[in-house]
This record gives structure tokens, C-alpha cells and sequence, in this order.
């Protein structure tokens, strides 16, 4: 057995194909939609190229598929484009691009880090359909791209089409895990959020017209505009002081909350030109302080940094000259 081979279980219906070998003789096998699934190999046998093409299922046989029945005067859906992250277990998720609405998209995809673009997809995403862009893994959250989406509005017929949708996105830990919910047309738990959520024949739309709950977890970007807010010259990064119920948070998910919303408030003090920045961060064990002294100092925009008022802080802060 090789990865890649199509294989079919041996006490169960289930087909799929080989993705990973396992410790203890464990097969990692993906089935329908993308599910993988962890199977002894003994439990498993491969199926042969010939068999898969020769072979049909007696259920496909006898099976009389109805005609569809089509509701009359159904509404047009003009709304309902979103970016979801379907868990494929605890290690990774993986991104889809859903079209919930009657309009026919052409679009593009791409991902955007340290101000590299990388193109994920391309093409036409037809009406109550998806399209996977990536898989990404858990643990590196906190370098996920930005991810960017260009798209237009089609339909035969005489219509009056919105405005294309040009968007950015960027994940913020502090509100990922709130978006859980069921993902249209996917029909499955995932974390989710709402490209086209404001009205699209607008011309223009206006950050701070958005939910408060979009607010938190994404950066969305007008063509021309930072689409950033000023933040305070101070910024306190004490759990408590994060917008976000730490009670059910682990240890390393707090820091997560942390780190984003330290990387959030610096940018968005780079792209509204402020000079310099304080971030509380406390003494404690100085894992946070470390983190965010490597970071700033990997940060070209950065011009130095240093403990801020110690008389003030300690040395639980850090100012940072910005260039």
C-alpha cells in the first residue's frame, strides 16, 4: 500500500484514499468531503483500477432517482459568500469558499504573507456551491496568511449587478472560536464568517458599519483605504483586558488572544503613521515579553524597542518606535 492508493474497508462501506501512515500499523484514510479517518491496515484492502472502473454498486443500479421538485417563486438570494474552516481533526482545518447565494462567481483566491502572494484558487464558483482553497494547521495560527478575494456578479438575463467584492481577510484569535457555527451548503460545523456582509450594490461600505463580532475577528480592507482604526498609544495585553471570555481558554489559547491582539494594534499603528506605541504586557514569567521582543524585532517597520517607564510599568512594558 502506497499513498494515494484508493482502498475500501473491510468491515464497513467506506472507500477512500490513503493520506498518511500512522504509529502502530494506523492508516490515515480521507474519505467523502475530506474526512480522514484513522484505520488498523489490517483492516483495509486496496482496490484495483479495474475493479473501480467495472464495478458498480447494486444500490446505484436500482436506484430511481425522483425528479426534483422546484419550489415556484422562490426568492433570489443576493447575499451570502463566506470563508469557512472545517476542523479535519484537532491538528488542522481546511478553507472553503462558499457561494450560499443565486449568483454565479467568478473569482480568485490568494494568500498573502510577508507581502508574498500566493494564488489558492481560481475560476467560476457556480450558485450553492464550494470550493476548498487549503488546509492550514492549528498550531501555526498566528502566521496564517491574510487571505484575499476578488470577485464578480453574473447571471443571464437582463439584471442589475452589485459592485464587484474585493476583500481582505485576516484571522484574529481573540474571536475565531466564536464564529463557530453550522457552514452553509458544507452543512457542517465550522468557524465562519460573512464576506458579503454588507449591502454589495453599495458602491462604497464603511469598516465601522460591520458587526462587532466581524470587527474583532477580521480586517476587511477597501480598495484605496487602511480599513484600520487608530488605536490608543497604550494597550494593555492583561487577559482580563482582551474582549474575549478567557474562562474557557486554555493557558495557550489566552497567549494566542494576546499575541493577536498585539499584532493587530501594531499594524494597525504602522498603517495610521503613529510614531510610537506602549504595550502592557506585565512581568509575570515573561513568556509574553520574549515573544513579543522577537517579533518586534523581526518587524521592518519597527525602528527600535525598549522597557517603557519603568517607574511607571517595571518592566512590564515595552514602547516601540515605529519608522
Amino acid at each position: 500500500m502506497n499513498i494515494g492508493d484508493k482502498v475500501r474497508l473491510v468491515h464497513g462501506r467506506e472507500e477512500g484514499v490513503i493520506y498518511a501512515f500512522l504509529p502502530g500499523n494506523v492508516v490515515e484514510v480521507e474519505i467523502e468531503d475530506g474526512f480522514r479517518i484513522p484505520v488498523l491496515k489490517k483492516e483495509i484492502v486496496t482496490i484495483s483500477p479495474v475493479e473501480s472502473q467495472r464495478m458498480v454498486k447494486d444500490d446505484a443500479v436500482r436506484k430511481v432517482t425522483p425528479e426534483p421538485v422546484v419550489p415556484r417563486n422562490q426568492p433570489f438570494a443576493e447575499k451570502g459568500i463566506y470563508l469557512a474552516f472545517v476542523s479535519v481533526n484537532d491538528r488542522a482545518v481546511t478553507a472553503h469558499l462558499i457561494n450560499n447565494t443565486d449568483w454565479i462567481l467568478p473569482f480568485t483566491a490568494a494568500a498573502t504573507s510577508e507581502q508574498v502572494s500566493n494564488g489558492l484558487a481560481g475560476g467560476v464558483l457556480q450558485p450553492r456551491s464550494a470550493q476548498k482553497l487549503t488546509e492550514l494547521l492549528v498550531k501555526d495560527f498566528e502566521a496564517w496568511p491574510t487571505f484575499e478575494f476578488r470577485m464578480l456578479y453574473y447571471r443571464t438575463g437582463i439584471h442589475v449587478l452589485p459592485q464587484g467584492l474585493t476583500t481582505r481577510i485576516k484571522c484574529r484569535a481573540q474571536s475565531f472560536y466564536k464564529n463557530k457555527k453550522k457552514a452553509p451548503v458544507l452543512d457542517k460545523d465550522a468557524f465562519v464568517y460573512q464576506l458579503d456582509i454588507e449591502n454589495l450594490k453599495k458602491e462604497q461600505s464603511a469598516a465601522g458599519d460591520l458587526p462587532d463580532a466581524l470587527k474583532d475577528g477580521l480586517n476587511v480592507v477597501q480598495p484605496g483605504t487602511t480599513g484600520l482604526a487608530k488605536p490608543s498609544d497604550v494597550v494593555d495585553l492583561h487577559a482580563e483586558k482582551l474582549d474575549t471570555d478567557i474562562r474557557s481558554l486554555s493557558g495557550d489559547q489566552i497567549l494566542q488572544a494576546q499575541l493577536a491582539a498585539f499584532e493587530s494594534n501594531l499594524e494597525m499603528a504602522i498603517a495610521n503613521g503613529m510614531e510610537e506605541i506602549t504595550f502592557i504586557h506585565g512581568a509575570g514569567s515573561g513568556k509574553l515579553k520574549s515573544e513579543l521582543h522577537r517579533r518586534l524585532g523581526k518587524n521592518q517597520h519597527v525602528q527600535f524597542f525598549r522597557d517603557a517607564q519603568k517607574e511607571k510599568f517595571g518592566y512590564g512594558a515595552t514602547l516601540v518606535k515605529i519608522k
